[in-house]
């Protein structure tokens, strides 16, 4: 149940199924308890939300005093339905506002939220939405996939706090790395190996089992089909587990650590593994974002594809053609360049 954008770009092109999913409450109750001493006083946007079935603005709304927040507002793509997931199928988009319990009764009620329609479709991209987005302190939803990184960029260029849901290989994104490099962008607290699961429409669902393996595509929960996606939440704002320090035990030896071929750095296939009396530059998974503390270790790069760029990569690249990781001539996952700052 939430949040979904279709747009006219996608409607020309193939539309991502990806942006289908919908985050569920368990979810981002789990994720948004570690950020509330960021939220009082604040105004809350959720930009890619039917606000009417959305999880997001059923959390922040039913918290709103708990919270407290100054202002909750979330936009609408052009369906109205209560009883339906966002489908495009009505001739108004709209955005809605909510400014706390007015009658005592600690609930939302209707008649204290205010729907107000929109001239265009409720485009994330439109002159309207960044209007909105210009009053709002904190950005909170799940983004279409496919438009993740104009997303981000977005919130970017109008300096603004966010905590969103991406796909994991956005991380190997150009656009996205650059700022989890600068310490810009980080990934949240929930475990990039959580098992994150969406609710999706029943086309989709009837789509997902006839085309995709059970516990790979989707999982079915008490009989109801659940989209399964390699997601993680990102965010920019202050988490105690950004502050904890990786526990290393294990000491370098030349054996367990190969060299690359064309970096010259050591190969650590495992977070837990990175050896902790090494002072050179090493290799780690993506996952170790999961536990990156920006005191303890420095990112210098990141080698995720074929071609070179000297500016995401960091460091020399010493190979002939593929600049992927490569150890003893074979291609190994994405890896990203590291040192220990505390030797």
């Amino acid at each position: 149940m939430a949040e979904k954008i279709h747009n006219k770009s996608l409607h020309k092109a193939k539309k991502s199924k990806m942006d289908e999913f919908y985050t569920q409450l368990s979810d981002i109750e789990k994720e948004l308890r570690h950020y509330k001493k960021h939220f009082k006083g604040k105004v809350v946007y959720c930009n890619c939300d039917d606000p009417r079935v959305s999880n997001f603005f059923h959390f922040f709304s039913y918290n709103f005093e708990k919270l407290g927040l100054k202002k909750l507002i979330a936009t609408c793509y052009k369906s109205q339905n209560m009883d339906l997931f966002s489908d495009n199928n009505s001739e108004q988009a709209i955005y809605l506002v909510y400014e706390g319990d007015k009658n005592g009764n600690n609930i939302p009620d209707a008649k204290e939220i205010g729907v107000n329609q929109l001239k265009g479709d409720g485009d994330f991209r439109s002159k309207e939405s960044i209007e909105l987005l210009k009053q709002a302190d904190i950005v909170v939803t799940n983004p279409p996939f496919s438009l993740f990184r104009e997303y981000v960029t977005q919130l970017m260029e109008y300096n603004k706090q966010f905590i969103i849901i991406g796909n994991k290989n956005a991380i190997t994104y150009k656009e996205i790395f650059r700022w989890i490099k600068e310490n810009k962008m980080w990934v949240g607290n929930t475990p990039m190996s959580t098992d994150m699961l969406f609710d999706v429409p029943e086309d989709f669902a009837k789509e997902l089992v006839a085309t995709k393996k059970q516990g790979s595509g989707y999982k079915i929960i008490n009989g109801v089909v659940k989209g399964r996606a390699q997601a993680v939440w990102f965010t920019n704002m202050d988490i105690a587990k950004r502050h904890e320090d990786l526990i290393l035990y294990k000491t370098f030896n030349p054996n367990e650590y190969p060299r690359y071929d064309n970096y010259d750095a050591i190969n650590v296939d495992k977070t837990k593994d990175i050896p902790f009396d090494y002072k050179d530059i090493m290799g780690v998974p993506i996952t170790f974002l999961d536990k990156y503390n920006p005191e303890q270790f420095e990112i210098l790069g990141m080698s995720a594809s074929a071609g070179y760029d000297e500016e995401i990569v960091g460091i020399p690249f010493l190979g002939e053609k593929d600049a992927r990781p490569l150890i003893n001539g074979q291609n190994i996952y994405a890896r990203i360049f590291i040192k220990n700052k505390r030797i």
